[in-house]
């Protein structure tokens, strides 16, 4: 016997927009988040005082399982080097599935153009986030400048993101050396 968990409204509503807004982007309408969530406009309203909060919320609420698919575990043993490329590792292992469609993070600061919309301001602190992981590892690993690494890396990161989105480029084979010159370069260990 089974037991089904019953979503509520606000659960389906973040669901909605979470999936929808990673296929069809963040012009999406308030209707369609409505219908696809099986939420009255009214009750959306209710729960969220605006579609740009559902937005944010939805982006947020993701936002720790995002780092957790990326990021490897603390404490594994692993060199910073290793650490590093594990996260472009579970990007390119990303990019393989049909449905990827780059990073949902870097996709709404894109479109929406706006860095104080809600949506644009989790999304901007989630990419910090990151750019602040690599930092941290770039030092550990001993990075002659571990500012403009991470700088670096996240540019590669990005950019390998939303190519592999748009099916522009396939990563196997190419991410590897590309990470290995600039981790060279740098003096990571």
């Amino acid at each position: 016997m089974t037991t089904e968990v019953k979503l509520t409204p606000r659960e389906r509503l973040l669901e909605a927009a979470a999936t929808l807004t990673y296929r069809d982007g963040v012009n999406i309408g308030v209707e369609a988040l409505c219908r696809a969530a099986g939420v009255s406009k009214r009750s959306m309203y209710q729960l969220f005082e605006s579609k740009d909060e559902l937005l944010a919320a939805s982006l947020e609420e993701r936002a720790s399982a995002y780092a957790a698919t990326l990021l490897p575990v603390a404490d594994e043993g692993r060199s910073p080097r290793e650490r590093i490329l594990h996260v472009f590792e579970q990007v390119a292992a990303q990019a393989g599935v049909p449905e990827f469609r780059g990073c949902r993070y870097l996709a709404v600061q894109i479109e929406l153009k706006d860095q104080s919309h809600p949506a644009s301001l989790v999304a901007h602190q989630v990419k910090a986030d990151l750019t602040a992981f690599f930092r941290a590892e770039a030092e550990q690993g001993g990075a002659s400048d571990p500012d403009l690494l991470a700088r670096q890396l996240i540019l590669v990161f990005d950019g390998a993101s939303a190519r592999a989105g748009i099916h522009a480029d396939n990563l196997t084979g190419l991410i590897a050396p590309t990470l290995a010159t600039l981790l060279d370069t740098a003096g990571v260990h």
